[in-house]
């Protein structure tokens, strides 16, 4: 006699680690909700290592973004949209046919139903909010993930992370290297990560600081090597990036700077080991040199908060 497969619930969250993994709490709910079925999440191929330190997802399926997603499978008992606002990612998980679909709403798209877009809730709240109101309760504190079998590579490390996805969340690199060198000063193992792709900016820092060229790992930073390393870290110092949600969710001791975007919509929780430093203003967090606001963070702003941190 035939086995039946189990129905599977497909979600798509297809940008980059900071969003990965502020949809954890909603994924573990999907789990919970849905002990039985096949959990598959559409993610860039990049990220699966961290996907599987979620813990629960049977398996991933490769997405850029919502025009990258091509389902072969079976169509899936419940398509969760967890990427974004745009039309573009329901219309991607509806091409699955799926039998229900979980999504906010859209005015471009009037015959799907779902709550209305929030632009200033916190992005983790978003997606905890989306996955309750389909009856599946998720719990916003419920971010921490397993660490990776891989050692850190220099553990007890304070990691600067200078690099952003956009110029406009970029802090100036001399900054972050007077930090570096004033940290290094100290006594303090100093290193710089970036992806290869941000090895000129992190062998500037690395430069600038005065560092041996070692303390720049940027050439084999994977995201696995940088969870590794941010779980082991004694401090993290960024922007608003993914290694800031690492932090959060290794619960590192962090300092973090914020500007354009809210700390209110992409901050780490209140009551965590970290500093948010944000002058108080917004702007646009896709633009093409860094926002004002965050070039009035200063250095020694910065260094005082790293200290503290430290208790140094």
């Amino acid at each position: 006699m035939a086995v039946s497969a189990p129905p599977q619930v497909l979600a798509l969250r297809a940008p980059g680690i900071g969003d990965l993994l502020t949809a954890v709490p909603a994924l573990r709910a999907l789990r919970r909700g849905f002990p039985a079925a096949r959990l598959v999440l559409a993610a860039p191929p990049g990220l699966t290592g961290l996907v599987e330190l979620i813990g629960g997802i049977d398996a991933t399926t490769p997405a850029e973004g919502p025009d990258g997603l091509h389902w072969a499978g079976p169509p899936p008992r419940l398509a969760v949209n967890l990427h974004g606002s745009g039309p573009q990612s329901i219309d991607a998980l509806r091409a699955t046919r799926p039998d229900e679909l979980l999504t906010h709403g859209h005015p471009d798209r009037p015959g799907v139903t779902g709550p209305p877009w929030q632009s200033e809730v916190h992005e983790v709240r978003r997606w905890c909010d989306l996955v309750d109101g389909y009856g599946l309760p998720a719990d916003t504190t419920d971010l921490t993930l397993a660490r990776p079998d891989l050692p850190a590579p220099v553990p007890d490390a304070v990691v600067i992370h200078p690099g952003a996805a956009h110029m406009s969340r970029r802090w100036p690199p001399e900054r972050f290297a007077q930090v570096a060198r004033a940290l290094h000063a100290d006594g303090h193992h100093v290193v710089v990560t970036g992806s290869p792709a941000e090895g000129d900016l992190t062998a500037e820092v690395t430069a600038r600081a005065g560092l041996p060229a070692a303390a720049d790992l940027a050439p084999r930073c994977t995201p696995e090597l940088l969870a590794a390393l941010v779980a082991a870290a004694r401090l993290v110092v960024c922007g608003d990036t993914g290694t800031a949600h690492l932090a959060t969710a290794y619960r590192t001791p962090s300092v973090l700077l914020f500007g354009p975007t809210t700390p209110e919509r992409w901050g780490p929780e209140r009551d965590g080991p970290h500093t948010v430093l944000w002058d108080g203003t917004t702007g646009d967090p896709h633009g093409d040199r860094p926002d004002p606001g965050l070039l009035r963070i200063g250095a020694t702003e910065v260094l005082h908060a790293a200290r503290a941190r430290l208790g140094s």
